[in-house]
């Protein structure tokens, strides 16, 4: 009865929260456009399981994956665990945490049904000259590290705009002197989808756990900031894997 009660609840706030773009596309569509819907009842059925598909995930994140988070947050960070008797720990104590932040960033990357949409587009639109697969990978393989960063920032309390502000001079860097032209918008692109679907609960729910279960850190000033760091370390290796690409390129052409 709890988990239909938590279902309809968040059904309401659903259809509350669509119902503006609904909105807006039927008045554009009919009054500014003057055309009528196309493929309407096709258009309705997707809407319906649009708005279905939001509630049940909004329910899966609170009763499933944040409470998920903040269990294997705990159980990695219990002095038990990493081998000592009491606390307080110290950074390099927490490796299995690092460990684990790199590999669940790198696979709920891979699973990201927006990058494989974005890296099925750029191999169609590069006429394979962008390996959808080396795409993914090489997003993938940023998110992993920013997490592992991002929870060391964590355990350590760091400040989180240290970071950031190495990170962007990497990337500016990288932009103005060594990246391929034809790769800046498609790797600044490939830094934003990777905070969609699939890794955002994860990342933030680890985040949150950890905040919590790490003596002397804030939920709200620590815990957050993986996201933002997701974001802007795929920028770094998707232009450095286009530097090697580009750099295997030109030796293989002098080579012949």
């Amino acid at each position: 009865m709890e988990w239909l009660e938590a279902c309809l609840e968040s059904l309401q706030t659903t259809v509350f929260d669509v119902m503006p773009v609904v909105i807006i596309l039927v008045v554009f569509q009919t009054i500014i456009l003057r055309q009528p819907i196309p493929n309407l009842r096709r258009t309705l059925v997707g809407f319906v399981c649009v708005i279905l598909g939001l509630a049940l995930f909004l329910v899966g994140l609170e009763r499933a994956l944040f409470p998920l988070g903040r269990i294997m947050a705990q159980q990695l960070t219990a002095p038990s665990f990493v081998g000592l008797d009491e606390a307080p720990l110290q950074w390099w104590d927490y490796y299995w945490v690092y460990i684990f932040a790199a590999a669940i960033g790198f696979s709920t990357t891979i699973a990201e049904p927006s990058l494989l949409a974005v890296a099925m587009k750029a191999n169609e639109a590069s006429d394979g000259a962008v390996s959808a697969w080396g795409l993914r990978v090489a997003v993938a393989i940023g998110v992993a590290v920013s997490i592992a960063v991002g929870v060391f920032r964590i355990v350590t309390g760091t400040p989180l705009y240290m970071y950031m502000i190495v990170g962007y001079i990497i990337v500016i860097v990288q932009t103005a002197f060594f990246a391929p032209k034809m790769i800046i918008p498609l790797a600044y692109d490939s830094g934003g989808v990777t905070t969609s679907t699939v890794t955002v609960p994860l990342v933030a729910a680890l985040g949150l756990g950890l905040a919590t279960t790490v003596p002397g850190r804030s939920p709200l000033l620590d815990g957050f900031g993986l996201i933002a760091l997701a974001s802007l370390f795929p920028m770094i290796t998707v232009m450095g894997y286009a530097q090697i690409s580009a750099w295997r390129a030109g030796r293989g052409q002098a080579a012949e």
